[in-house]
Formats: C-alpha cells, sequence, structure tokens
C-alpha cells in the first residue's frame, strides 16, 4: 500500500518562507481570481495564490515574485477562489462504493476532504475492516480521514453483529495515522446511564487529543440530553429542527446539518443562523449517507453548499460551513480549511458564488478536476477474497420462512408495524388490524401493510425475523432484499409475497451481497456489492446505472417514496426511533427493549 502523503507545515516551512520572500518560485500560481477568505467573511478581488509542495506559500494582489519559467500558470480570470470542501460527517459504505471510486466521484464536485466512519464495514469485518477502509482512504490523492467506529454493536442486546468493537480496539485505532477522532456515539442510553465501555471509548479518544463523535437521537433536549452532552460527545448530526441545532451549540458542541440522499435537515435548522442570528462558525454542513446516484447525478458537497444558500443562508457562511469551520472542529485549522499560508493547496475555481459550478478542483497543489472531469488516479486497495464472501446465511430460504404464525384460535389480530417516513430517519410505531388464514397473519396489501423480515447473514445461523411494515406502497407479488441493513448489516427483505421474499433472499447469497428486486419470480434488478456486502469496487457511474435500475423496479412495484432505498436500508437501525426490526425481533426505540409483534387477537 502507498500512502498519497503530503509533507507537514514543519517541513516544508523553509520553501514556503523562500517562495513567499521572492527567494524562490512556486509550483503554481493561480493568477487573478477573487479570494473567498473564510477566516474573514471578505471576498477580496484581483488576488493571487502562490503554491509549492503541496502548501499555500502566499495570497496577495501580486504573486509576479513567486513566478519563474518552471511555474505553472492557472488563469483564474476573475472567478471565485474558494477552499476545497469538506464534509463533516459521512460513511463512504453509503454510496455503495469503495473508498477509491468515492473520491473519484467526488472529485469532479470539489469535495478534497472527508470525515468518514466506517461503522458499515465494522459491524460486518470488524477492526479489520476498518483498517482496510482507512488505507485505502489513505491512498487517495484528497483528503479523507478516519473516525474509528464506536458502537458496534450500535444497541448492545438489541442486535447481533458479525464482530464487535471493544475499547482496546478503539486506543489502538487512535495510534494509526489517519485516524482522527471517534466515530458517531450512536449508544446515546449507554452514554447516558454511563456505561463503563461508551466511556472507555470516549475517553480513549479523548486522552489521544482527538474528536468524539456524536449521534443523539432523541427529540427529548431535558436532562437526557445534558447528560449526553456531559459524556463528552463534541458534534451531532441528528437534530431535525431548529430548537436541536440551538441546544447543540449552546452547550458546546458543533451542530451538523445533513442533506443526504434521504435527509433534508438542513432547511429546518439552518434558521438558528439566518433568523435568530446565532454564531454560524459553530454550525458545519454534511452529508452523512448519499449513494452513488445522488454523487454521479446532483454532487456531494457543493449540493448540500447550494441548498443551504437556497434556504437563505449568506453565500461565504455557507462555505464557512463546509470548509474552516469543519476544519476547526477537528483540529485541522492550521492545515486545510482556508486558502491561506501553511495550508494544504486545496483551491476551487468558481465563477458564480450561489449556483456554485465546479469549474477547477485543486487539492495538494494538483490540479485534480477541471470541468467535471477528474484529472488523477484514485488507487484501489487490494481487498482480500474473505471481505467478498461475507452472505453466509445457511440453507436457502423458503417461503414457510417468511410466515407470521398466529395465536392458536386466532381469527384477527392487532399487529405493530413500522412506519416509514419519507425524507427522514425516525420511523413511527403504528397499528394494523389483520387477518388470520391457516394459522399465518396475513399481510393487508390494499392498506399498505406488507412484510419485513431480517435474514441473519454473518454465522449461518439460518434464522429469519418477521414483522410488518408500511410506507412503501408496494402492489402485486414483489420482494426487495439488501445486505445494506444498518447497523449490523444482516439482510432485509421487504416484500407482499413470501415466495419472492425468499427468491430475494437466496439471490443475494449467491451473488455475495447488494441489492435485488422481484416482481412475480423474476428479477427485474441487481446491484451488486461484494465487499462487505455494501460495496462495489466499480467506478460510480456503472453502479448508479445499476441504483437507478433498482429505483425504477421499486416504482414498478408501486412504490414513489423519495430515495425509498436508504428507507429500506435503515429499518434494522436500532439507535433511532420509533420502531426497528433487529436478528432478535421488533425493537421498541423509544424504550430500548424488545416489543411483540402481535399485541393482541380475537
Amino acid at each position: 500500500m502507498e500512502h498519497q502523503s503530503i509533507k507537514s507545515w514543519p517541513e516544508t516551512a523553509p520553501t514556503l518562507i523562500a517562495v513567499a520572500a521572492g527567494r524562490a518560485a512556486a509550483d503554481m500560481v493561480i493568477r487573478n481570481g477573487q479570494w473567498v477568505n473564510v477566516h474573514t467573511r471578505e471576498i477580496l478581488p484581483n488576488h493571487d495564490i502562490a503554491i509549492a509542495e503541496g502548501r499555500i506559500a502566499f495570497v496577495g494582489p501580486d504573486a509576479s515574485h513567486c513566478i519563474d519559467e518552471t511555474t505553472e500558470i492557472i488563469e483564474a480570470e476573475g472567478r471565485f477562489m474558494i477552499p476545497g470542501l469538506c464534509d463533516g460527517h459521512m460513511h463512504i459504505e453509503s454510496g455503495m462504493l469503495t473508498p477509491a471510486e468515492f473520491a473519484r466521484a467526488v472529485i469532479p464536485h470539489g469535495t478534497t476532504t472527508m470525515f468518514t466512519d466506517p461503522h458499515e464495514i465494522a459491524n460486518v469485518l470488524g477492526l479489520e475492516g476498518v483498517k482496510m477502509m482507512h488505507d485505502e482512504a489513505l491512498m487517495q490523492p484528497v483528503n479523507i480521514f478516519t473516525q474509528m467506529p464506536s458502537c458496534a454493536p450500535s444497541a448492545p442486546g438489541l442486535e447481533t453483529t458479525g464482530y464487535e468493537i471493544s475499547p482496546e480496539d478503539v486506543a489502538e485505532a487512535m495510534t494509526w495515522p489517519g485516524i482522527i477522532g471517534l466515530g458517531e456515539m450512536m449508544n446515546f442510553p449507554g452514554v447516558i446511564n454511563a456505561d463503563p465501555k461508551m466511556l472507555a471509548e470516549i475517553a480513549a479518544t479523548q486522552v489521544a487529543g482527538k474528536t468524539v463523535g456524536g449521534h443523539y437521537a432523541s427529540p427529548d433536549l431535558g436532562p437526557a440530553f445534558h447528560a449526553y452532552v456531559a459524556g463528552g460527545p463534541a458534534d451531532d448530526h441528528e437534530g431535525t429542527c431548529e430548537a436541536d441545532a440551538i441546544a447543540r451549540v449552546r452547550q458546546g458542541m458543533r451542530s451538523m446539518m445533513r442533506l443526504g440522499s434521504a435527509w433534508y435537515d438542513v432547511e429546518t435548522q439552518i434558521t438558528a443562523v439566518t433568523e435568530k442570528g446565532l454564531d454560524s462558525r459553530n454550525f458545519i454542513l454534511c452529508t452523512d449517507d448519499c449513494h452513488s446516484g445522488t454523487l454521479v447525478n446532483d454532487g456531494h458537497m457543493n449540493r448540500v453548499v447550494r441548498h443551504a444558500i437556497d434556504c437563505g443562508c449568506d453565500p461565504v457562511v455557507a462555505l464557512q460551513m463546509a470548509t474552516i469551520n469543519t476544519a476547526t472542529h477537528f483540529g485541522l485549522e492550521r492545515e486545510l480549511g482556508s486558502i491561506t499560508p501553511g495550508r494544504r493547496a486545496d483551491v476551487i475555481l468558481t465563477s458564480d458564488l450561489k449556483t456554485l459550478p465546479i469549474e477547477q478542483v485543486i487539492a495538494r497543489g494538483k490540479s485534480i478536476a477541471k470541468d467535471g472531469k477528474g484529472l488523477v488516479d484514485c488507487p484501489h486497495y487490494d481487498w482480500p477474497e474473505h471481505a467478498r464472501q461475507t452472505v453466509n446465511m445457511g440453507a436457502d430460504r423458503t417461503a414457510d420462512d417468511f410466515i407470521v404464525p398466529a395465536p392458536e384460535g386466532a381469527n384477527r389480530v392487532t399487529v405493530n408495524v413500522i412506519g416509514v417516513v419519507e425524507n427522514q430517519a425516525p420511523t413511527k410505531a403504528l397499528k394494523a388490524d389483520l387477518n388470520v388464514s391457516d394459522g399465518r397473519v396475513e399481510m393487508d396489501i390494499e392498506n399498505d401493510v406488507c412484510q419485513i423480515a431480517l435474514v441473519e447473514r454473518h454465522r449461518a445461523l439460518g434464522t429469519t425475523t418477521n414483522a410488518f411494515v408500511s410506507g412503501f406502497g408496494y402492489q402485486g407479488n414483489m420482494a426487495m432484499a439488501s445486505t445494506v441493513a444498518h447497523d449490523s448489516h444482516h439482510m432485509i427483505v421487504v416484500g407482499t409475497s413470501r415466495e419472492d421474499m425468499a427468491l430475494a433472499a437466496n439471490r443475494l447469497s449467491e451473488v455475495g451481497g447488494g441489492v435485488t428486486i422481484f416482481k412475480d419470480g423474476k428479477e427485474l434488478a441487481l446491484v451488486e456489492l461484494p465487499i462487505a456486502g455494501l460495496m462495489s469496487d466499480q467506478p460510480a457511474t456503472e453502479v448508479a446505472t445499476k441504483a437507478q435500475a433498482m429505483v425504477d423496479a421499486m416504482e414498478a412495484c408501486g412504490c414513489t417514496l423519495n430515495n425509498a432505498y436508504m428507507q429500506h436500508s435503515l429499518l434494522a437501525l436500532v439507535v433511532i426511533p420509533e420502531l426497528r426490526i433487529s436478528d432478535l425481533g421488533l425493537v421498541d426505540v423509544t424504550t430500548f427493549e424488545m416489543t411483540d409483534v402481535i399485541q393482541a387477537h380475537s
């Protein structure tokens, strides 16, 4: 493995000083642009940037003294020169891509720094999987910092993962070169109740002088919230309203406002800045989860910044939230996030600050994208075979594995139903009255109640957990299965036909993981994700094409939800209210206790 390293500021200081003083020539000079200074919130016209050894040496009205015949000249021609964009919280696996292919997809959109939490692969392959993601991240021509996952399982006692993460694992990872902190602390009840394991992970991170990521997925802003803050998490991206954002920054946290493929939480929170006038330097923009179709067709952090501006945010303030604010939060303000001397030379040229066309991207002093086209190689890690053989569900499933047995003598039952909420991570705890036939609880497709199952796929135990879900609007005989099943990543199967559910589950076992949709016994779409059952090492454009076919297939089955796939993949996320499914059964996430599928019968 070859790291794409950059010399430190102390190592390059003699060169940077010589260039700034005019005693040596710059490697590159960007000439005659409008310097967007995120430290002072100014736009300064007619400025040049001189770059040497991957870092910025000089920014001023005239860099002619830094130029000789060896210097590469880039004419900004009056365009804005902004810092490379930073994503403050994200999961690469959600793009269905490896770090290399994710980087290749987002570089043309101006993302030059990512703070990634690979807790998806941690649930499947443990610390070894995190190391593989970390190592491939360090091979890339942009900055990918890794947060050591904190919660595998995310809710101990409520789910079973392929591997568990321990405080010892966290302490070891803190010594790795690309680890920037602890990934989102999703087990917020554990922190609130001073669970020794959770506090040990936080302590190991703090002792290492690194940042603790937060995840407080509860609307309760009373003592429980304050107890969580007291435990040490430094940021949170789970806010959904203005009050959430205000509460976090008042307590010294950073409010991370996300716009992912399915999460639209910027508009409802940014009013804390645009209307209430709170200090914007405590707010950070992020994506959390973006699938490949979003990356290819809509963008990445440039999309988030544009959205924040459309929500009424001043363009330079929005840029601060995606550059210097993020760098400061992770202790990297002297390393990146602004166009100032000593920092990594990550620069974007754009002709408009509001619509933000990404016309040229420079990272570490090299031009890496121009007019939407990548110009650099993104090296791949050599993933071992066992990382591609992770779907171990035992014997093939049959339709009988997806039966929900009714209580003896019952003709009708009242069941708990997981209610999907469009564009939001939380679900609703619903109830439905369902008929019983031949001792089996039947679905009610006319009223949008179909079945959901979680198929164990880590240890070949052969178990299947069944429940009910509403909100997808599926019609006819169909099933959708996915080995992307946050966070334990077993296999989620949703369907209106038990026969199709069995076909879909068996298909993913055959191909080693991914997403598939069956209708009337025939496969409509397949996205192969052979690495940990989560990622493809194919280019984003190819994966996005297959993902679009998956979306089209969902629509052909009656589903019209925005980004319904993301909703599907989160149905086993037992740390976000209200109701979820796990390999152990149905989980009430408002109480963090198991609950019955069948509540009553007659």
